[in-house]
């Protein structure tokens, strides 16, 4: 049987909000392996299946440019190692830029290779490196995303920003017909699509239909396994894991939530809303969430040891 080690107890707390015994038998029922005990948790109803915070922060800013036609639309998270950094004004205006400029390219390797649209006569990369040589911290650009429009494919993109930096979603709509960027009705369901993605952490699709069969399957299997299911017949059982499945799957998607302004209605409502206020075809295509720091393992530092390390930087 594989070592049980404290720090793997504590990410399968993170992962699932569930009590360190519980998390301790998990892991020694699956030889350690934390995503099979996740599984095996959820099937005891011991972790709940929209706890989301296995993500480790790291520092620095998601931040977003949406071009004023709303024609091009980009998603950026660019990371630091503390926060008196990601606070810092020339930060901010480098990932402000850097936002900017990711508009025009597919890839970080392609957009720190770019020269600098605050600095033409060095590349991004440089820029970055003298940047850090000021700041005295290692600074990356880690992902971005863009979306655009061209009278082919139409549409208009939009975005939100949480929590001072540290959420930041894009969404997508498709409608047919020039200057769908600057109707105000699309941009409005534009912006508050990306806010409910925002307010939503458990929404990870835009519809049931876009949900991999992989996944559904994935969710039947657990719900299969739960205990309170073991002692009833077949037939009963299948129909109370498809009603659970049902709920579980709306709960993913972004169309079936409650719209987050008005309770009454779904996000779906809201589309159908605004479709026929405009007179044309509305979707919402697609979207991209960032937390910043997700899945970045940061080394834990008290507070004090931070300001110090910043004193000693200057």
């Amino acid at each position: 049987m594989a070592e049980i080690s404290a720090k793997l107890v504590q990410e399968l707390r993170q992962k699932t909000g569930a009590g360190m015994m519980d998390c301790k038998k998990a892991l020694k029922e699956n030889d350690g392996d934390i995503e099979a005990a996740t599984t095996w948790l959820r099937q005891k109803g011991i972790a709940k299946a929209d706890k989301g915070s296995s993500r480790i922060a790291a520092e620095g800013l998601v931040d977003t440019y949406i071009r004023p036609d709303g024609q091009v639309g980009v998603l950026i998270e660019v990371n630091c190692q503390t926060d008196f950094v990601a606070r810092n004004d020339a930060f901010k205006d480098l990932v402000k830029k850097l936002a900017q400029q990711a508009a025009t390219t597919d890839s970080v390797e392609s957009l720190l290779a770019q020269p600098y649209i605050g600095k033409e006569s060095v590349s991004v990369d440089e820029f970055i490196k003298e940047t850090i040589a000021t700041l005295g911290e290692n600074i990356q650009v880690r992902r971005f995303v863009n979306f655009s429009f061209t009278s082919d494919t139409p549409g208009i993109a939009d975005s939100y920003i949480h929590t001072g930096g540290r959420v930041g979603v894009l969404v997508e709509l498709t409608t047919p017909g020039a200057l769908a960027g600057t109707n105000e009705d699309l941009q409005g369901l534009a912006k508050n699509a990306a806010m409910q993605v925002a307010a939503c952490p458990n929404v990870e699709y835009v519809s049931v239909d876009q949900i991999p069969v992989e996944v559904v399957q994935k969710e039947k299997d657990i719900e299969m396994g739960k205990d309170d299911l073991a002692n009833k017949p077949v037939n009963i059982r299948e129909k109370i894991v498809q009603g659970r499945i049902d709920k579980r799957l709306k709960e993913m998607t972004l169309l079936d939530q409650p719209y987050i302004r008005d309770q009454s209605i779904s996000v779906e409502d809201l589309v159908k809303q605004v479709k026929s206020k405009v007179d044309r075809e509305i979707q919402v295509s697609r979207f991209v969430r960032y937390i910043l720091g997700e899945g970045i393992e940061k080394k834990e530092i008290s507070f004090a040891d931070e300001v110090a390390a910043q004193i000693g930087a200057k």
